[in-house]
């Protein structure tokens, strides 16, 4: 009978211990601590949004927890990304949120050792890049964005090589055959903006937001926006924004200043990320195998958080246009597609990451 009992006591125990697991995630936020992880540093338009995020973030948690952000900057974003990957316990506790380098992945960069299909997907934001440069970058001054072909030797100031705010411009420039210079090593948009304003940088990339937000009294007095970057898909079509009037889409730039549809190898590269990031432009990551239940947790307060109608009356307010939320089958979607590449792309943005055309 002892064996027998000793059994049916460890059985009972481990359903007690089943049911709790079971029972915890209603309550398992209550009294803690959720870390953002923003691999970038404060003040740039990634942490300024994560920090208005994560107020409503907390709403839709059932608990109520405690949010911090957290910002690790290093390597354009990968120091974040790689210890996400890599240190964080899969407790529903830590999050990654940020831009994603869908370039680095692709390219088989050996300072970024996560696998973005491999963390978990928990949601994801849309914004549309802008590029915009000082009114002073071409002689004469630039008085409409037509004038940016006027400019030689333009400065850009980007994180890294791959990183899409300095890699964007840099091949939007190439595409419009304007030569200019590309300077890596700035720890975020904020850092590159301060270089902006004194002058270092003539050229940078943004999205729309903060174009409007953070640099908005910048662009009113020594700045001016260039283009909008949209996909173009394989038939010629793309579809400009309702929501803005400060600048053409770059396709409707580049009739304007070349006379038709951007074309060759270093278009269809920028064509190509526009199409990676455009849509996807920030994304929320758990680390790798995080608890199903908590991950379930989080990605419907994700998704409430971002139809949240005072998150979006804010957004509206501010900006003059809502952010877009991309849900967890597109985001998967998107990071999966990384692998369909064409070898040419490649081959082209190798080349313009090296200098060459």
């Amino acid at each position: 009978m002892k064996p027998i009992l000793a059994a049916t006591a460890g059985w009972i125990a481990l359903a007690a211990t089943s049911q709790s697991a079971t029972a915890q995630p209603a309550d398992y936020y209550a009294g803690k601590t959720l870390r953002v992880i923003v691999g970038l540093e404060p003040g740039g338009t990634v942490d300024t949004f994560a920090r208005t995020f994560s107020g409503y973030l907390r709403k839709h948690i059932p608990g109520n927890p405690t949010i911090i952000v957290q910002n690790m900057p290093g390597a354009g974003g990968k120091t974040a990304t790689n210890h996400v990957f890599e240190r964080a316990a899969p407790d529903g506790l830590t999050m990654l949120y940020g831009p994603w380098d869908p370039l680095a992945q692709a390219l088989g960069d050996q300072g970024l050792r996560a696998r973005y299909e491999k963390f978990e997907f928990l949601g994801g934001t849309g914004d549309i890049r802008v590029l915009y440069a000082r009114r002073d970058a071409a002689p004469g001054g630039l008085k409409s964005p037509a004038d940016i072909v006027k400019a030689e030797n333009i400065v850009l100031g980007s994180l890294n090589s791959t990183d899409i705010s300095g890699l964007l411009p840099h091949l939007a420039l190439r595409t419009l055959d304007i030569r200019h210079k590309l300077v890596v090593g700035y720890r975020g948009g904020n850092d590159v903006f301060l270089a902006l304003q004194r002058g270092e940088v003539n050229v940078h990339s943004t999205s729309i937001t903060t174009f409007r937000g953070r640099n908005a009294q910048f662009v009113k007095s020594d700045g001016i926006g260039i283009a909008y970057l949209v996909p173009v898909d394989g038939n010629g079509r793309y579809e400009t924004s309702k929501f803005i009037t400060e600048m053409p889409a770059f396709p409707d730039l580049y009739k304007q200043v070349r006379g038709g549809m951007p074309s060759g190898a270093m278009w269809d590269a920028l064509n190509w990320l526009t199409n990676q990031t455009g849509e996807l432009t920030f994304v929320g990551l758990a680390p790798p195998a995080t608890n199903a239940e908590l991950l379930d947790i989080l990605r419907k307060a994700y998704a409430a958080a971002s139809n949240d109608p005072e998150f979006i009356a804010e957004s509206t307010k501010r900006f003059g246009m809502p952010y877009t939320y991309i849900d967890v089958a597109r985001g998967s979607g998107v990071f999966r597609s990384l692998a369909d590449v064409q070898g040419g792309v490649l081959t082209t943005l190798r080349a313009a990451i090296a200098g060459q055309n």
